[in-house]
């Protein structure tokens, strides 16, 4: 009875290295020698022993991301997974998922993953034409990814997902749907697909791209949740689809603003009304991951309107959408009194729609959502 009042919580751990940086990618990665990641594991074991333990929340999902955490041994990122069970109250049924590249996976990488509890596959693809891969500067083959996945299915993997992405230079429609049918025929059990954004500070900036137009990315997103329908997979966010009962819990989670604490370098926390990050420095983190006041910054206690608007806009991105109970019990407030301008704009706009107690964005509504969501920021 006891562990029924455990509040959720999840976990994310950021590993930053990776064998090489693709030229589309702005996240906080970068290649490293093994002495280098020696050491960010030792710090990311001390800050994870400095960190409260929270005897009253249910760690439900732990998600390894990164950077490629598939690069460094398997031992190291056992250790930590060790480290963790043994600090934390783990649901009994949690979802752990680490990143994978395919390249970086061998048999028995996968089966010391499985000993510590990893129990989900996050593989990134981004294409399944060699071609494709290149032009993203990703480092391994279609034919990589391939023995990548079946190595995986005979470790014990029964809950992988594949990540895709649209809209990549030179890339037609015809392109795109073929990508989306040899992936969907592997019947992972969920894809993530979704399309290039151009960063500034990357290569692909720098670049002349020859990309796809507005119309043709259009049809892109707009076919898909079709195309993989006919697989089987349903659309239950903007960019994710998956066989049912198989969606991301540790992505759900965070849509749902569960409240979640980050680990290691440059990683965000959202915990008891506050937000705030790691310190992205590098030598900053090394000196100080014993000491997490120190390597914390970004501070923010969010406000009563904060929080409307994260439950809006975060809660929007799934297609279920949002609850008006819910955000009545939540809030104590009629969500009507809130934001009756903004919903009665985007109801008359066609891009939201309501049945029954929820409203959520309508397939036009889904395609400028950014727009639709800036809306609900008081």
């Amino acid at each position: 009875m006891k562990n029924k009042a455990k509040k959720p919580m999840e976990l994310y751990v950021h590993i930053p290295f990776c064998v090489k940086k693709c030229d589309y990618c702005d996240f906080l990665s970068g290649p490293a020698g093994k002495e280098r990641q020696r050491e960010y594991f030792q710090s990311l074991g001390r800050e994870i022993a400095a960190v409260p333990e929270f005897p009253d929340r249910e760690i439900t999902t732990v998600f390894i991301g990164g950077g490629t955490p598939s690069v460094p041994d398997p031992a190291l990122m056992g250790a930590i997974l060790d480290q963790i069970r043994n600090k934390f109250f783990m649901a009994p049924d949690a979802e752990i998922t680490i990143e994978a590249n395919p390249g970086t996976l061998y048999k028995e990488k996968l089966q010391e993953y499985r000993k510590h509890g990893v129990n989900r596959l996050s593989l990134g693809l981004q294409s399944p034409q060699n071609r494709e891969l290149k032009i993203l500067g990703r480092i391994h083959t279609w034919e990589e990814f391939l023995e990548s996945f079946f190595m995986a299915r005979e470790a014990g993997f029964s809950n992988i997902n594949i990540d895709l992405m649209s809209a990549i230079p030179e890339q037609t429609y015809e392109d795109w749907e073929k990508n989306l049918r040899t992936v969907a025929e592997l019947s992972p059990e969920h894809i993530s697909a979704y399309s290039l954004i151009v960063e500034e500070g990357t290569p692909f900036w720098e670049r002349e791209l020859d990309l796809p137009d507005e119309d043709t990315e259009y049809r892109m997103y707009e076919d898909t949740a079709a195309i993989l329908g006919e697989y089987g997979f349903h659309q239950y966010e903007i960019s994710n689809y998956a066989k049912k009962g198989l969606e991301c819990r540790h992505n759900k989670g965070y849509w749902q603003r569960t409240d979640y604490l980050g680990l290691g370098l440059g990683a965000s926390s959202l915990v008891d009304h506050v937000r705030f990050s790691n310190t992205d420095n590098m030598e900053e983190y090394l000196r100080n991951s014993a000491f997490p006041e120190k390597i914390r910054c970004d501070r923010e206690t969010l406000t009563e309107a904060d929080e409307m608007a994260e439950f809006m806009f975060l809660g929007l991105r799934m297609t279920e959408g949002i609850s008006v109970r819910e955000f009545e019990e939540y809030f104590g407030k009629n969500m009507e009194s809130i934001y009756g301008e903004v919903l009665k704009k985007h109801f008359a706009l066609g891009m939201l729609k309501k049945k029954n107690d929820r409203i959520f964005l309508t397939r036009r509504g889904i395609h400028v959502s950014n727009g639709v969501m800036a809306d609900f920021l008081l």
